[in-house]
């Protein structure tokens, strides 16, 4: 009886360990109120991470507006293709029109081969120094200039009162999540070998960059627990 439980709970940890690297998120907090999530998830060969102003503040300042995001994979560098950049379902532009499609690369860079905050790979609406009209994802220019340049189009959060904002966040922006899509990852990439991740404000690099934190997705939790499972009705069968 005791093995065949153990048989059982062993199959079922192993079609835990298959699923629960569906996605991983990382979020962060930091001064004034800022937070943001970011979680990566793969679409066949494709790399999909969305990004997300997780703030409960209303948004007075440019160095408040989330504007990129940085990481690192780890066991040898992957080249990366830009696909696309997208509104994530229930988010919108304020100061603009909507945009066709949701389509938002016009004003979204990627970039591989950076140096930035210890990271390597780089997703950007601001130019730093770094990405340039030519990193840009597909996708009409929305609002000028047509390279990443300020933090038009960076990501406020669903408090923000955009009447009420000032300097440069006046400009057009995204509230809540945009979606990218970078193909290129070999086949059975793991999301593990993502770390490193770092999250940008505003439109300098010396402007807010906020280090994040590895959140245990349920299917994770749920694959620690089984773990323990599998090893106590092994102990019972060895007694």
């Amino acid at each position: 009886m005791n093995r065949t439980i153990t048989l059982s709970a062993l199959c079922a940890f192993v079609g835990l360990a298959a699923s629960a690297n569906a996605s991983v998120v990382f979020t962060s907090t930091g001064a004034g109120g800022r937070a943001a999530s970011v979680e990566f998830s793969t679409s066949g060969n494709n790399l999909v991470v969305r990004l997300t102003n997780t703030s409960l503040i209303d948004i007075t300042a440019p160095a408040q507006v989330l504007t990129g995001v940085y990481f690192n994979i780890s066991g040898g560098s992957i080249s990366l293709s830009r696909v696309s950049a997208l509104l994530a379902a229930g988010s919108s532009v304020v100061g603009d029109t909507q945009p066709a499609g949701g389509v938002v690369g016009g004003e979204w860079a990627y970039r591989g081969g950076i140096s930035i905050a210890g990271a390597s790979y780089g997703i950007s609406s601001v130019g730093l120094g770094v990405f340039g009209g030519g990193d840009l994802f597909p996708g009409p220019d929305l609002d000028s200039p047509t390279s990443p340049n300020g933090v038009n189009y960076g990501i406020t959060t669903n408090n923000d009162n955009f009447s009420n904002n000032n300097g440069g966040a006046s400009v057009p922006l995204i509230r809540n999540s945009v979606v990218f899509t970078l193909s290129g990852l070999p086949t059975g990439f793991d999301l593990g070998r993502i770390s490193g991740v770092v999250v940008q404000y505003g439109s300098a690099l010396d402007e807010p960059q906020d280090t994040t934190t590895l959140v245990p997705t349920p299917g994770a939790l749920a694959l620690l627990s089984m773990g323990g499972l599998v090893a106590s009705r092994r102990r019972r069968v060895q007694g």
